[in-house]
């Protein structure tokens, strides 16, 4: 049974930071990814990783956030740096295995002052 955990949302003030993290079991995961959800908006991909390691990210986040992920532990993480009121979305996690994808439940990120 596969079992996908965000953690690490919050209320922050702009130009803070946060990191999230994301613990999946169950399965081996080639590629993990963190997506995000403001309201009235499409979900949209934030950043991703597969397991040989090239990351890609929005236009919006370049710079500012850093995706990383340890393998042995099936766990990846997102350090959101110089967080503005536009990052402000539900983040989830997505991980994926040659026969399914998989979502998290979804963590709150708030940025305001």
């Amino acid at each position: 049974q596969v079992q996908v955990l965000e953690s690490g949302g919050g209320l922050v003030q702009p130009g803070g930071s946060l990191r999230l993290s994301c613990a999946a079991s169950g399965s081996v995961f080639s590629s993990m990814g963190w997506y995000r959800q403001a309201p009235g908006r499409q979900r949209e991909l934030v950043a991703a990783i597969p397991s040989g390691g090239i990351t890609n990210y929005a236009d919006s986040v370049k710079g500012r956030f850093t995706i990383s992920r340890d393998n042995a532990k099936n766990t990846m993480y997102l350090q959101m740096n110089s967080l503005k009121p536009e990052d402000t979305a539900v983040y989830y996690c997505n991980v994926r295995s040659i026969w399914a994808q998989y979502w998290g439940q979804g963590t709150q990120v708030t940025v305001s002052s």
